[in-house]
């Protein structure tokens, strides 16, 4: 309650007071049922509606003020794990200077959508909600007035049946007082007693036409008032809503861009990561020896014709040319095993070309092969036929066999590339 002598004075605070106490016995007259309340359902309705409307946009400022929250601890997240990798990002990785400007475009990409729903979705909806308050109050001035108005209605109706009873009873007196006053006051008295009913009457009266009056005026405002922003907030969860999602379209298409550039650097950081595993391999293995690559292959065994059958073919006109091509035959094996024996102890079987060691182990997988182990030393052999030797194998005999045995039949062949010359 305003205190007096601040812009209160105390015929204004006995006014309002009067006002209320009779609002408060017009309502429980209403209640009880001893006075007719004015109703108006089509309004009802329509505070119905604005009641549900004004919840309804509170909780969706409430939620998409939530959601900005949201959106920035995404940020904050984003940006830390973002700021982790450029720290931990070396120099000399590929795309280091992408990677930092990355970092920068995503911050800057999480404040541009921050500040977007906030300028525009947010924005709007407060603006939107502002007018809520100031409307439910003069919805409320509004009901208050409408007591006012049924209580002077009230008022005025019970006026106007004491008038006619006061009527009655002025004229009653009126004859008794024929009988004892002098006649020229019986007239007097008779005008005194109707001015008086006629003041209160008057006096309530015009008390009705100003609170009709100004509840009309309120009323109508607001039947004109609420049903358009009922109708408003249809616009008003489009604009919303379509700013939203659009402003989430064009975050989340820019993020994929980024996302792709990170994948990028990510996936080339990998095959330079691969790359230098690759040269580093190389050179440490530039000193040790090299694995050799499967030994060649070997074309099925070709039958080979007896020297009587080989005698048999030879044509007289050939003979000439026959004999020529195994003399050179003769002359060249002579010739190797001449080199090899020089200089030789002399125990050495015959054939020998020369000595290697297998530096890889060798399996068999044919009953004329050698089996090779590493360290194991071999004397190579000529071929009986020169013709049976594929490219890439050697035929020989393991030195320890032949020192034990003195045999040469426990010779195989055995691939070159398996072995080195000593």
């Amino acid at each position: 309650m305003a205190e007096i002598g601040k812009g209160v004075t105390a015929g204004k605070l006995a006014i309002s007071v009067q006002k209320r106490l009779t609002r408060a016995q017009e309502k429980v007259m209403q209640k009880l049922g001893k006075a007719d309340e004015t109703r108006d359902v089509a309004f009802e309705e329509m505070v119905a509606n604005f009641n549900k409307q004004m919840t309804e946009g509170s909780k969706l400022q409430k939620d998409l003020k939530a959601y900005l929250v949201a959106v920035k601890t995404m940020h904050d997240a984003s940006r830390r794990l973002q700021d982790c990798l450029a720290d931990m990002y070396e120099p000399d990785w590929f795309g280091k200077e992408e990677m930092d400007a990355l970092t920068e475009d995503t911050d800057t990409l999480w404040l541009d959508y921050h500040q977007s729903i906030t300028d525009k979705s947010l924005t709007s909806l407060d603006s939107y909600l502002t007018q809520f308050p100031d409307i439910k109050a003069r919805i409320a001035k509004r009901d208050r007035k409408m007591v006012d108005f049924d209580s002077a209605r009230h008022h005025f109706s019970s006026l106007q049946k004491g008038k006619k009873k006061d009527e009655a009873k002025i004229a009653k007196q009126a004859a008794l007082l024929e009988m004892a006053a002098p006649s020229w006051a019986q007239g007097l008295i008779s005008a005194h007693q109707v001015a008086q009913t006629n003041l209160s009457f008057n006096q309530a009266e015009e008390e009705l036409g100003r609170a009709q009056k100004i509840f009309e005026e309120l009323n109508v405002e607001l039947q004109d008032e609420l049903p358009s922003l009922w109708d408003n907030r249809v616009g008003v969860y489009v604009n919303t809503f379509q700013g939203l999602a659009g402003h989430q379209e064009k975050f989340h298409g820019e993020m994929n861009k980024l996302s792709q550039n990170l994948n990028d650097i990510m996936s080339k950081l990998e095959e330079q990561r691969e790359q230098n595993e690759e040269t580093n391999h190389s050179e440490s293995a530039s000193s040790a020896p090299k694995r050799p690559g499967p030994p060649p292959s070997r074309p099925p065994p070709r039958p080979m014709p007896s020297p009587d059958q080989r005698q048999q073919r030879v044509d007289p006109v050939e003979d000439e040319a026959s004999v020529s091509d195994v003399n050179t035959e003769s002359s060249t094996t002579t010739t190797q095993q001449s080199e090899v024996t020089n200089g030789s102890d002399g125990d050495l079987p015959p054939g020998f070309l020369y000595k290697v060691k297998a530096v890889h182990e060798y399996a068999a997988t044919d009953g004329d092969e050698l089996e090779l182990k590493i360290g194991d030393d071999v004397l190579v052999l000529a071929f009986d036929n020169p013709d049976e030797q594929d490219d890439g194998w050697l035929v020989g005999v393991q030195e320890s066999h032949w020192v034990q045995n003195k045999d040469i039949s426990a010779k195989g062949v055995f691939p070159e590339n398996f072995t080195q010359k000593v």
